[in-house]
């Protein structure tokens, strides 16, 4: 610190203030407030021999970079130097006694470029400090151990074909990791590798141009170009990089559309309707996307008429189709030239051009089998109404273009005709009327008429004919509506009551207006005024109709002016009613004359009273009468028959008994003779019948039993017509066999004796049993 004091004292002194300075200089004894002699003591400094490391360097032993001295430090051994900072003890190190500094390891400059530390000098007895601690700095010398790189590799550009030369492409750009300010360790040169002559390189920029003119995406559309990056200049022993830039060439229209055949051939059915396709053409047109788009036309006239074309959606081929019908029979081909065009054209490639060209087309007619063409496409005729029938209405005509001489057979399609009101003629198609017809029920008749080859029934063709039916007067006039009106018994004279208004149906030519005329002469209660416009004023006359209980009926006649002229008559209803102050209706029925007072409410709910229970009376008579009938019909349902019982088994059971008592029939020689009257019914109301035979005594047998049962219910006029049918568990009487069951066989320990018959009596048909029960086999016959 007083090494810079001084150095600080001699600055100052040269201005000439050193000596004013110099004694308090020489006054410092070295330790404050002691006294000794005055020492003027000199500025000690660091002494610097190396600052500088190279990269990459590696040896066996740790390399000197340098040293560390300081004028303090005599060579007695007492000086010790120490450093600190980056790397210091690990990358650096130094000797304690000579202040050397060797570095340990092979440094990189591009991981670090330098490094910071701090030496300082000690007294090695007591590490006081001899001079305060210096900050120096290590820097690594940079060699050319990077080669260049392409961070943004591999590169895609895109060039428009055609481009001429010198047309930039892209920029390419590589970086050195060594220093640039040291050497030509980091200055590169570029340079092409692959992609000559089509494309070049700025050796310094790095930016790629088009090397050559007139490129053609057609014939190469895409390029691989190799650039290298060198650095040391570009000299020998410099260190390389490189890197592709794909070069593809965008399309411009640069080619015109072209046909690939002069003559396209196409045909056509002359059924074929407008829209039908006929074909298609392409024009070949070798660009791409926009420029490639083409619009066709047709050149000529004659196929413009028959024939349009269009682009299809993609913009490439041209439809051609039918614009209007074809007919064989009037022209059999068309010729006619179509011309394709791009829709885009750029000026700058206009001397390649022209872009369009021009094909030629033949399209030939072909003859179909066409149905009947008939000579009108509609038609509208008329036939007056109420004409008999029979009456012409008019001709429809149709003819076979294939051959004109084929006869054609007419008919109306039923459903446009359901009511059968018109005939055609099937040679001639004449339409006549069938029943009189009538303009006010339907004005219109829309037939479908079909006409139909005769060779050839499914070659048919149809077309509408509308029939409108004429008018006649043939209708009267008559009222627009029945009238039924009122007059207040105050009205004054001349008051109008009703504004009465005709009708005529018939058509408002035939029949310009209808007159009406009322009653004439002095007796006329009212007066009926033609309003000559189709209706009249019924109007109270000057002398007031007499009050009556039934309404007035007002004669009106009405005409019209047609010819011939109809006329008809009419009745308007006029009641005389008695009216409120304000001129509405009191009351308009015929005992409110005869009775002005009316009927009392009182009255009315007394007649309503009388009436209703009347009728409580006779529900309740009904009800009671039903009732007993009721009863009486119960009773006759109690009835019990014969009950019908099936048997799915063989043999009975007693539940199948249970419904009713056949002990009778267990036995018919004991069933009791029968009553000699007949058996009361209650299914049927009684009535006389013929006397019948007394019944014989049942017989021995069920199957007479059944019979005789049958017979009598036969000849019972009595029974009801239904048929009972009874099931019996009677099985017939015993056999002289006896039972067969083995339960009784005495053939074992003594058992019954044998049946009473001898075995041998049985016959033939029983000479197996007799076997098993011990018999002697009769002699052979």
């Amino acid at each position: 610190m007083w090494g810079l004091v001084r150095l600080l004292l001699a600055w100052l002194g040269g201005w000439g203030c050193m000596g004013r300075l110099a004694a308090p200089a020489r006054a410092w004894t070295g330790s404050r407030g002691s006294p000794g002699p005055v020492l003027l003591r000199n500025r000690r400094s660091w002494v610097w021999n190396q600052f500088f490391v190279i990269e990459e360097y590696a040896g066996p032993e740790p390399v000197l970079i340098g040293k560390l001295h300081s004028d303090v430090d005599r060579g007695e051994g007492r000086t010790k130097y120490l450093l600190t900072g980056e790397g210091a003890g690990t990358v650096f190190v130094i000797d304690e006694a000579t202040g050397n500094i060797h570095v340990t390891k092979s440094l990189d400059r591009e991981e670090k470029a330098q490094y910071v530390l701090l030496a300082q000098a000690v007294d090695r007895a007591s590490n006081r400090p001899l001079e305060p601690p210096s900050e120096f700095i290590i820097k690594v010398q940079d060699i050319n151990d990077n080669p260049p790189i392409f961070p943004l590799g591999p590169y895609h550009a895109t060039v428009p074909e055609m481009s001429n030369v010198g047309t930039s492409v892209i920029q390419v750009t590589a970086h050195d990791a060594d220093d640039p300010s040291y050497g030509n360790s980091a200055k590169l040169v570029y340079t092409v590798l692959d992609g000559l002559p089509f494309f070049s390189v700025d050796p310094q920029t790095g930016v790629v141009r088009t090397a050559i003119p007139n490129m053609d995406r057609e014939t190469q559309e895409e390029f691989l170009v190799v650039i290298q990056a060198k650095d040391m200049g570009g000299h020998m022993g410099g260190l390389s990089g490189s890197t592709t830039v794909t070069v593809t060439l965008s399309d411009v229209n640069d080619n015109p559309p072209k046909f690939p055949q002069s003559l396209y051939q196409f045909s056509v059915v002359e059924t074929a309707g407008p829209g039908t396709l006929v074909g298609r053409l392409r024009a070949q047109d070798p660009d791409l996307g926009d420029n490639a788009l083409m619009a066709y036309s047709i050149l000529d006239g004659e196929g413009a008429e028959a024939f349009s074309i269009s682009t299809d959606s993609q913009g490439r081929d041209g439809l051609l189709t039918v614009r209007k019908p074809l007919d064989f029979e009037t022209r059999r081909s068309y010729s006619f030239r179509v011309e394709a065009t791009n829709t885009l054209i750029d000026p700058a490639y206009l001397r390649r051009g022209p872009f369009k060209d021009v094909a030629s087309v033949r399209v030939a007619v072909q003859d179909a089998p066409e149905p009947p063409a008939f000579t009108q496409a509609a038609y509208h005729l008329a036939v007056p109404e109420n004409k008999a029938p029979g009456t012409l209405v008019g001709q429809v005509s149709a003819a076979d273009l294939d051959s004109p001489a084929s006869p054609i057979r007419y008919s109306i399609l039923p459903h446009s005709d359901p009511e059968r009101c018109f005939s055609i003629e099937p040679e001639d198609g004449t339409i006549r009327t069938v029943v009189p017809l009538d303009r006010e029920a339907r004005v219109w008749h829309n037939l479908t008429v079909l006409a139909t080859e005769l060779d050839s029934s499914a070659q048919a063709s149809r077309v509408q004919v509308d029939i409108q039916i004429l008018d006649e007067n043939d209708n009267a006039p008559q009222l627009a509506e029945p009238y039924d009106t009122f007059v207040c018994d105050s009205a004054a004279p001349g008051q109008l009551i009703e504004v009465i208004r005709a009708l005529d149906r018939d058509e408002v030519g035939n029949s310009s207006r209808v007159s009406l005329q009322g009653p004439l002469g002095p007796d006329a209660n009212f007066t009926v005024r033609d309003n000559r416009d189709g209706s009249a004023s019924l109007l109270l006359p000057s002398r007031p109709a007499p009050p009556r209980q039934a309404p007035y009926l007002v004669p009106i006649a009405l005409w019209d002016w047609g010819q011939p002229a109809l006329s008809s008559t009419a009745t308007v209803t006029v009641s005389v009613c008695r009216c409120r102050p304000d001129g509405s209706v009191a009351s308009c029925r015929p005992e409110a004359q005869l009775s002005p007072a009316g009927l009392s409410t009182g009255a009315l709910l007394a007649i309503i009273t009388c009436v209703g229970t009347l009728l409580a009376l006779v529900v309740l008579f009904a009800a009671l009468r039903r009732q007993k009938q009721e009863a009486l019909m119960v009773l006759e349902e109690e009835d019990v028959r014969e009950n019908i019982i099936t048997y799915d088994d063989e043999g009975g059971g007693e539940e199948d008994t249970e419904a009713f008592d056949i002990s009778a029939l267990q036995n018919p020689d004991g069933a009791a003779p029968p009553n000699p009257g007949p058996p009361a019914r209650r299914d049927v109301l009684p009535r006389a019948r013929a006397s019948r035979q007394p019944r014989p005594p049942g017989p021995a047998d069920v199957a007479q039993l059944l019979a005789l049962r049958l017979r009598e219910a036969d000849d019972d006029p009595s029974v009801p017509p239904y048929d009972s049918v009874q099931v019996y568990g009677y099985e017939g009487r015993g056999s002289s066999c006896g039972s067969l069951s083995s339960l009784g066989s005495g053939s074992e320990a003594g058992g019954a004796p044998g049946p009473a018959e001898p075995l041998d009596d049985w016959g033939p048909l029983f000479r197996t049993l007799a076997e098993l029960y011990g018999a002697k086999e009769p002699p052979a016959p």
